[in-house]
């Protein structure tokens, strides 16, 4: 005896719209008490960036305490074809700004000429972890962010 199983289909009810709440500044904004220094690290660190947005290279995602600078000039890297590829970026964590050098993680030697004090920031292949408000690792960003740009525009990618 062949037995039929029953299928019930749910019915679909849309759902009520969430009332649309303003959105932080940050992304941690409730969670840590230094959050007001870490968004002045990060405005500075974005005018760091700013200069550098020109003809292939633009911003993406400059809300919620995150900003991206992405070249959109096709390149091949290692034989591989790629639409885009990222210069820096630049955003708000719980206890720091995350500050991603893609540079460093393309063109190793470029870590050799970055002075010590930046490196000491260093906490994966590319990503910077600032905490403090210092000049001189602003001043370092500065220059980082300027022989990186020229790295990528010998290489042709911007």
């Amino acid at each position: 005896m062949a037995t039929t199983k029953k299928t019930t289909l749910k019915k679909i009810v849309p759902k009520k719209a969430a009332a649309k709440k303003e959105k932080p500044l940050i992304k941690y904004s409730d969670k840590s008490a230094g959050q007001p220094e870490l968004v002045v690290i990060f405005e500075r660190i974005k005018q760091l960036m700013l200069p550098y947005e020109k003809a292939a290279i633009k911003v993406h995602a400059d809300t919620g305490g995150q900003i991206h600078l992405i070249s959109h000039k096709a390149i091949e890297i290692e034989g591989r074809k790629r639409p885009e590829i990222w210069f820096v970026s630049a955003l708000v964590q719980k206890g720091y700004v995350g500050f991603y050098f893609m540079p460093l993680s393309l063109y190793k030697p470029q870590g050799e000429k970055l002075h010590p004090d930046l490196m000491k920031c260093l906490k994966g292949k590319a990503c910077f972890h600032i905490k403090k408000n210092d000049e001189i690792i602003f001043k370092q960003m500065k220059e980082a962010i300027k022989m990186g740009y020229n790295i990528y525009k010998e290489r042709g990618w911007v």
